[in-house]
């Protein structure tokens, strides 16, 4: 039976409390009862957990108790993805209160000279992954001979993205290393074996799977390019009633932004929450929203975890998050004491995979719907509907369409191609494959040129016939 602990019971900083204050946070998580007092002893801890058991916090705190603002890399924490490393840094950021330490994220698919000062002016501690920490040590902006404490988080994770090379040659250059937290839901025999290579004599802290508490709401998604996931959006935010209140889930500071701003063009009341805004500006949202003067609220995971609003009674996943139990943390914002509770998924073709790994990790009953109907006494979208071809397109980003005519009335592959070509005024390589059905034809498009083509089959008959066509 697990016991829950309270944060204040620790006896941490006043700096640290602070930043767990602000979030909201009472009691500990299993795992961070568990491991939290070992690592802050300096032992070597091995922590089972699953993303969204509260394990960032439970390798989070010791490693910021113990790394101090003085401009010097103390620390170094290493996730397997980018969207995983801005969360840990995020969080920590929140976690760390008035602590002062100097966090930074460094991970490929950014602005690699703009990364390099950073690191260069200063930093105490760093979230990144195994590429791009491994090319700025070999650059001479991160010197890894530095490293008092070092962190992998969700190594089984790591271990099927074949890391473990890497996250090995990071290791040997770690020669100051006195203390490593290694935090994994799983453990392969290939992460005990080099587990016991690089750590010493580490506490094994194996926590019971915590009983994951699914609200009964309705659950459904809407498969939508990303074109329109606004459009969908705004459908479904035209049909709260005055008491309602929304949260809108993004997986990124950015989207959080781009969102809020898109949602107040078209005259929505949308605020945003997210970890780069001071204590004060996040206080002042929060307070708004449990007042009820504001009723969207459009917020990364992290910036969530202290909104517990009994009148939220719509979940928007806007981007389908990146780790799985975080789909858990986000609906069970409503439901709340009993009352009526909807969450709605935004699921885009690339969104696809990781949805059917939600479901079936959960076992969730998701209806898939139509974006909703407007309500009575609404007659116009909030945000206009774009053609968006891209979600029926193959890898090489060609669309199919069928022409409701055979070889017969059309003629030949090549004398088809041909009038695409001259109708549209493009070049040839935007004209795929052509065969041929029963009493029709199907014809590969690239899906930029797609509404071209549809425009010329409305404009211009096939030599004297007329032709329908349909996207497939």
């Amino acid at each position: 039976m697990f016991t829950k602990t309270r944060f204040d019971s620790l006896q941490l900083p006043d700096s640290l409390m602070q930043g767990i204050i602000a979030l909201g946070w009472e009691s500990l998580t299993e795992v961070q009862r568990d491991t939290i007092p070992l690592a802050r002893s300096g032992r070597d801890v091995i922590g089972q957990a699953r993303t969204g058991s509260g394990k960032t916090a439970a390798f989070g705190l010791p490693i910021l108790e113990r790394c101090q603002p003085t401009g010097e890399l103390q620390g170094l924490v290493l996730a397997p993805t980018r969207e995983l490393a801005q969360q840990v840094a995020e969080e920590m950021n929140l976690l760390q209160g008035t602590h002062g330490l100097k966090i930074m994220t460094v991970y490929g698919g950014t602005d690699l000279e703009k990364q390099a000062r950073g690191l260069d002016s200063g930093v105490d501690l760093i979230i990144g992954t195994p590429g791009r920490v491994m090319d700025m040590s070999e650059r001479g902006h991160l010197d890894l001979a530095k490293v008092e404490v070092f962190c992998l988080d969700e190594a089984d994770r790591m271990l099927d993205m074949g890391f473990l090379p890497d996250i090995l040659w990071i290791l040997e250059r770690t020669t100051s290393r006195n203390q490593t937290l290694l935090f994994s839901a799983t453990f392969p025999q290939e992460i005990l074996d080099a587990a016991n290579e690089f750590m010493d004599n580490p506490e094994f802290v194996l926590t019971n799977e915590e009983e994951l508490d699914i609200p009964p709401i309705d659950l459904y998604r809407i498969s939508i390019g990303r074109a329109n996931k606004l459009w969908a959006l705004a459908r479904l935010l035209v049909r709260m009633g005055d008491e309602d209140q929304c949260i809108v889930f993004c997986n990124t500071k950015r989207m959080v932004d781009l969102a809020v701003q898109r949602l107040q063009k078209h005259r929505f009341d949308a605020v945003g929450l997210h970890g780069d805004l001071k204590q004060n500006q996040r206080d002042r949202v929060l307070d708004g929203f449990r007042e009820g003067k504001s009723r969207i609220v459009v917020a990364t995971d992290v910036a969530a975890r202290g909104i517990d609003v009994d009148g939220i009674t719509l979940v928007i996943n806007y981007d389908v998050p990146s780790d799985i139990d975080s789909f858990i943390h986000r609906i069970g914002r409503t439901g709340r004491i009993g009352r009526h509770g909807e969450a709605w998924s935004l699921v885009s073709k690339d969104d696809a995979p990781q949805m059917g790994k939600i479901i079936a990790t959960y076992n969730l009953s998701i209806q898939e719907s139509d974006a909703p109907d407007l309500p009575e006494g609404i007659d116009r979208d909030p945000v206009r509907k774009q053609d968006d071809f891209g979600e029926n397109a193959d890898v090489y980003g060609f669309v199919s369409i069928r022409l409701n005519a055979g070889r017969q009335e059309l003629g030949s592959p090549l004398q088809i191609a041909t009038w695409f070509e001259g109708h549209m005024r493009c070049d040839s390589l935007a004209i795929g494959d052509v065969h041929y059905e029963e009493n029709s034809t199907i014809v590969s498009i690239h899906s930029s040129k797609l509404g071209l083509a549809m425009k010329a089959i409305q404009m211009h008959p096939f030599g004297t016939q007329n032709i329908d066509a349909e996207v497939l």
